[in-house]
């Protein structure tokens, strides 16, 4: 419960309305692809966010933040050498490993491309251990796109296939147009032997999920994060309960079987 002070070493603007801050790890800090810390802002209050950076690189520790609330608004303002507490990292990562051997199939949707992030780099840097390894990512609009010089280095990889699209465009875009399911019947791999990670919006991980089944690949399969709600990390506060599961000690990652019948469940 008691938070490190962490310094920000960089704070790098990605959208109109989100950052990527680079903070000083804590001594012997190590993080699986999927986890998150909690960062306090002091004075203001305390937010779950996402590790965006490389687990391969101990040395680097990113958090890529939207400004949405109080909490995100004033860590968003913050510059170099600014501190902030940190505690974690927590919750339950994305089974890369588990993956390895099958092919991957990562759909993201708006800044949920942040927490897969790091799953990306991580399969990426052993890429011969996996078969077909696919990212389909979609956005509301062009200049949402998140981590354009990373998809641009991904795309241009011969042994991964980068599909993006967007919900409207200007009329310079040549890309694809629609939400990032309408990707997911043009992806190569092999529905019957394809592991998938989506994050994104509650009711883009719907929709995604559905397609994917459509596509054939089985529900034990298919794994999704839900970042609902959580507030203090450790399961305490009861605020991102999900059925008998606590979001932040029991997620956000799940398998999609574990969850399926709370993702109908409409949010009070």
């Amino acid at each position: 419960m008691t938070p490190v002070a962490c310094t920000v070493r960089k704070a790098r603007r990605e959208l109109r309305d989100t950052w990527t801050l680079e903070l000083s790890p804590p001594p012997g800090f190590r993080f699986a692809p999927g986890q998150f810390n909690m960062l306090y802002c002091f004075g203001v209050g305390e937010v779950p966010i996402s590790i965006s950076s490389d687990p391969a690189e101990p040395g680097v520790l990113e958090h890529t933040i939207r400004s949405v609330g109080a909490v995100t608004r004033k860590i968003c303002e913050l510059k170099r050498g600014a501190v902030l507490g940190l505690r974690g990292p927590f919750g339950t990562p994305w089974p890369v490993e588990a993956a390895e051997g099958h092919d991957l199939v990562v759909v993201a949707g708006g800044v949920g491309l942040a927490p897969l992030r790091p799953a990306i780099c991580a399969a990426l840097r052993s890429r011969d251990r996996f078969g077909r390894v696919v990212l389909l990512y979609g956005a509301r609009t062009v200049t949402d796109l998140l981590f354009e010089s990373d998809l641009e280095r991904w795309r241009g990889r011969f042994d991964t296939q980068v599909e993006v699209t967007v919900d409207s465009a200007r009329l310079d875009w040549r890309g694809n147009v629609g939400p990032v399911t309408t990707l997911i019947h043009r992806a190569e791999f092999d529905a019957g032997n394809a592991v998938a990670f989506v994050c994104g919006p509650e009711i883009m991980l719907r929709f995604t999920v559905a397609e994917l089944l459509q596509r054939g690949l089985a529900p034990e399969r298919i794994h999704v994060s839900m970042e609902r709600n959580m507030k203090c990390g450790i399961g305490l506060c009861g605020h991102c309960q999900l059925g008998p599961w606590f979001v932040c000690k029991d997620g956000p990652v799940f398998p999609y079987r574990r969850v399926e019948s709370w993702l109908r469940i409409r949010e009070a």
